[in-house]
């Protein structure tokens, strides 16, 4: 299991609509100065100093993790903080699990996607990221989203029905090559339309490739989400492989994104490690997306 070697600043989220968690806005939330990168196994509520006052403690823990509507510093225990994440779990947290999952319809515009009011939860990411196999690792079926060694496969919105409740949406990859440049023009129109007019988006899960360093295209990505409010969270894909081929390993891709991440978000989104191969991570993203639909949803 990869162990997490430093700290990271996220967000404590203050509802601003009724309808989601507190957007991740460039430039004009509130700045929590960043702590200092130490080596630590894991982000614990234990980890707070103890000798701070209570609200020096509250702005340290508010730097550090993802803190949840209905969570107060004070309650704060190591088991409320998912392991490979800074994601504190609160009382919105419910059922996680994936019973049923059906494809419903693939779109090639936003207007054209299900109209049934139901939350979904989007996934995003460079093609290649690993997308389709992160999909079909969370409702546990093979083939659910068709997984290919060609990048950009995925040209189209596609909505998958979970427990009948609620949808995982598979947006196309970006920054594949074998497309015409019209292609890509089209490509960025129809999903920044889905991104900025679809009411029942809850999230952005945004993959990114820890077994690469950053990626320019990824942060312009997550910089136009931030820019235009809309909710993300950071899912690093492929967390299993401890020793790149070359390259650095994940860990120091990871904290070399997030601190990139840093310099541009005056607060952090949520962020967790993942793997398809090995699970890891699975449940937990599964939890943090419960409690996100389900605040969504009051």
């Amino acid at each position: 299991m990869l162990i997490l070697r430093c700290r990271f600043i996220t967000i404590n989220l203050t509802p601003l609509q009724p309808s989601h968690f507190q957007s991740h806005k460039l430039h004009t939330t509130r700045f929590f100065r960043t702590p200092n990168l130490i080596s630590t196994p894991r982000i614990t509520s234990s980890s707070l100093p103890t000798t701070r006052s209570i609200s020096d403690e509250a702005r340290f823990a508010r730097s550090v993790l993802f803190i949840p509507p209905g969570v107060e510093i004070e309650e704060l225990t190591d088991d409320m903080v998912l392991p490979g994440s800074n994601i504190v779990i609160g009382p919105f947290a419910g059922h996680s699990q994936i019973k049923q999952v059906e494809f419903v319809k693939s779109s090639a515009r936003a207007r054209d996607c299900p109209k049934d009011d139901l939350p979904e939860i989007a996934i995003l990411g460079r093609s290649n990221v690993g997308k389709s196999s992160l999909i079909n690792c969370l409702v546990r079926k093979k083939e659910v989203a068709l997984t290919s060694k060609k990048p950009g496969k995925t040209q189209l919105i596609n909505h998958f029905l979970v427990n009948k409740s609620w949808y995982i949406v598979d947006l196309p990859g970006y920054g594949f090559a074998k497309v015409s440049d019209a292609a890509k023009t089209d490509w960025s129109a129809f999903t920044k339309g889905y991104f900025l007019n679809r009411d029942t988006l809850v999230c952005v899960l945004l993959l990114i490739d820890a077994s690469v360093p950053p990626q320019k295209i990824d942060l312009d990505c997550a910089n136009w989400l931030g820019r235009n409010n809309v909710p993300l969270t950071f899912v690093f894909t492929k967390c299993d492989k401890m020793k790149a081929a070359k390259g650095k390993r994940p860990d120091e891709n990871i904290k070399a994104f997030q601190q990139i991440i840093r310099e541009n978000f005056k607060q952090h989104p949520p962020w967790i490690l993942t793997s398809s191969v090995s699970g890891l991570g699975r449940d937990e993203l599964l939890l943090h997306m419960s409690q996100l639909r389900n605040y969504w949803d009051q």
